[in-house]
């Protein structure tokens, strides 16, 4: 009899594991196919710029939840909905900021779901392109810490930018971390990007330094530059981070953007993490990676609330195809799902 119910509990183990496989394949195409069909014809890795996504946040559930909690009779609903918000790792202060103008908005019979989605929006603000306009050299810094993402997100844009007839180049500036340069390398031969680069341990910016020199006697459009993998907590590293961008400069060029990659599975610790390298270098905008995982699509309004960057780009895997524009609207819509 002992094995007849081990026999059971392994074939419902098995259908348990394909459902929960079935369910990812199939939100995960829900979201590729924002972009699937706009692969250009010359392979899949090289890309036409793609359609606004919320990326790959699930919805969460938590416009139901507010509903539920406006509809008990029990209990502060302000102070519940400052705990949903937090749980959805939106953090404290952005929270606490949020319901206090819902709070200040609510009239009975409201619907506090429709005020929290306007809320949503307007923190957000509008979704804004890449400011790539100018003539001349224009030069995108991409900063993060390492596991970030940030080499893999750096190869997705210039396959993005190249596919929409750019000419880029790319500045292998992360000269310590072993393999950096051999990893940006293979992406800009699939995006067909022009890559400077030096040997492991070259000074991170003089490499900068050529890579504009370079970009400029070849007609570049856009230079982007990758950086070592600053670890938030150690200032000299983030010194260094500085002094790339003067170099830049000193060569000529003007750092036009400057994008901090973070993992959105972070959390409240890649709040930390922006703040310094905000204090390192300007920034002028965030790329989440990861969220295709467990990540809460809170962060994205505790970046937005609490340090004023827009969210640009959202990754949803490794291929080129898997960074996508941020839509504000869609992702509204899902958090709130």
């Amino acid at each position: 009899m002992s094995t007849w119910y081990i026999l059971l509990f392994a074939v419902l183990a098995v259908l348990c594991v394909a459902a929960f496989i079935g369910l990812r394949a199939r939100r995960r195409r829900d979201d590729d196919a924002l972009v699937r069909d706009s692969a250009a014809a010359a392979g899949a890795d090289v890309i036409a710029a793609p359609t606004g996504s919320a990326g790959g946040f699930r919805p969460t559930g938590l416009g139901a939840r507010v509903r539920s909690l406006f509809g008990g009779a029990d209990g502060d609903v302000w102070q519940g909905l400052e705990d949903l918000l937090i749980k959805a790792d939106v953090g404290p202060k952005a929270s606490a900021d949020l319901v206090a103008r819902i709070r200040a908005d609510y009239r009975p019979g409201d619907d506090p779901v429709a005020l929290l989605r306007d809320e949503v929006r307007a923190i957000l603000g509008p979704d804004l392109p890449l400011d790539l306009g100018a003539d001349g050299l224009d030069v995108v810094l991409v900063v993060g810490v390492n596991g970030a993402g940030k080499t893999t997100t750096i190869g997705k844009l210039a396959a993005m930018l190249t596919a929409g007839g750019k000419q880029v180049s790319l500045a292998a500036s992360d000269t310590f971390r072993a393999a950096a340069g051999e990893q940006l390398e293979v992406w800009a031969q699939r995006s067909g990007a022009h890559l400077v680069s030096q040997d492991r341990g070259a000074d991170p910016g003089a490499v900068a330094f050529d890579a504009v020199r370079s970009a400029t006697a070849r007609g570049a459009d856009v230079l982007i530059v990758d950086t070592a993998g600053r670890l938030h907590t150690k200032q000299p590293l983030m010194d260094e981070l500085a002094k790339v961008k003067r170099v830049i400069e000193k060569a000529g060029a003007t750092v036009d953007e400057t994008l901090l990659v973070l993992d959105a599975q972070t959390g409240q610790n890649g709040i930390a993490q922006a703040r310094a390298f905000t204090e390192a270098v300007p920034l002028t905008g965030v790329v989440l990676t990861k969220t295709d995982g467990s990540a809460k699509g809170g962060i994205v309004l505790a970046v937005r609330e609490e340090l004023d960057l827009p969210i640009r780009f959202v990754g949803v895997g490794e291929t080129a195809a898997d960074l996508l524009l941020f839509d504000a609207g869609a992702f509204a819509d899902r958090l709130l799902g």
